[in-house]
């Protein structure tokens, strides 16, 4: 998407036992002046996400000193947690599955072209 001048120089994942709430970190520009942390959780789509959870994520950013995140999930956010999300004082992005798709999508992140379809129209200009 841009961020952090290379593929290799713009994030690096950090979920392991002990990442603090955090997951991964995102260099907004080349030089890593301003990140973007992050939070992400597969979870089956009846598996929502709750207020909890955005809490958590906050306090995990103010940990680290950060004043913006991204979560992501695979399931969907309650409105409770969306509510949160737009409350707090630093700007939490929440992603949900259904938009966590198209993003895979426009960026051609873990998916592949399969078919490529051609739809021709008839050149009336060739005919007169």
């Amino acid at each position: 998407m841009g961020y952090g001048g290379s593929t290799q120089e713009a994030g690096k994942a950090l979920g392991r036992s002990g990442d603090n709430g955090v997951d991964g970190v995102i260099d907004q520009d080349a030089l890593g002046l301003d990140r973007v942390y992050i939070q992400a959780k597969r979870y089956i789509p009846s598996n929502s996400i709750g207020s909890g959870a955005i809490r958590d994520f906050f306090g995990s950013l103010d940990r680290h000193k950060a004043s913006k995140g991204l979560f992501v999930t695979t399931s969907t956010f309650s409105a409770s947690a969306k509510e949160t999300a737009e409350f707090l004082s630093k700007r939490i992005v929440l992603i949900d599955g259904r938009q966590l798709t198209k993003l895979m999508i426009r960026y051609n992140v873990g998916c592949r072209i399969e078919e490529t379809l051609y739809l021709k129209k008839i050149d009336e200009e060739f005919f007169v």
